[in-house]
Parts: C-alpha cells; structure tokens; sequence
C-alpha cells in the first residue's frame, strides 16, 4: 500500500519556514513529525511518506495507529 492510497485519512498541512527558507509538510496526528522540501508538492508527498512509514511499524511495536 502506499501512502497515496484513498484510505489515507490524516489531516496535513503544507506552510512556509522563514528559518529554513523551504516548505514545511505537517500532519495533524503526529505533530512531532515533519518533513522540509522546496516545493509545497514535495513537503506534502515528504510527509505522507514518513507517516506511512511510522504507521506502518506500529502494529509490529504493539501499538495502534491514530
């Protein structure tokens, strides 16, 4: 599955830093997470993908995904 799927129903978020001159990509459920890019496209496709990837080793670690 990849993190493009419709069953992908976190809330994200796409602003600009000042302080690191890029766009950052945000996801409401993991506020610890985040992911830098030059293009609001790439920030956003940036963290799904890190998300996808935390959510996928949660049932491994024993825990649920939000």
């Amino acid at each position: 599955m990849s993190p493009t799927k419709k069953t992908d129903h976190r809330a994200y978020s796409v602003t600009w830093s000042a302080e690191d001159s890029e766009h950052v990509g945000l996801c409401v459920e993991f506020p610890a997470l985040s992911w830098l890019a030059e293009t609001p496209k790439d920030a956003l496709a940036g963290i799904r993908s890190v998300v996808y990837a935390v959510v996928s080793t949660l049932p491994a670690s024993g825990h649920r995904a939000v």
